[in-house]
């Protein structure tokens, strides 16, 4: 009876932790300035023109990091 409950217990432990769903609360990733650029490129709130410029200034605000 005893090896019963382990096997139930090690079940609910890996349904527990192997299961995806979404936590309420649950810390998620934020997005990098380059992907939300991506994401207004992409829904059409900005030009071709005003993605290209504000790419290279992404571009270049990360070389100026980098380098500090």
């Amino acid at each position: 009876m005893n090896l019963i409950w382990w096997f139930i217990w090690m079940i609910l432990i890996f349904w527990i932790f192997a299961t995806p769903y979404n936590i309420p609360g649950q810390r998620k990733k934020k997005d990098t300035p380059l992907e939300i650029l991506q994401r207004r490129f992409a829904s059409g709130e900005i030009t071709k023109d005003e993605y290209l410029n504000l790419k290279e200034t992404l571009a270049e605000d990360s070389i100026q990091i980098n380098t500090q």
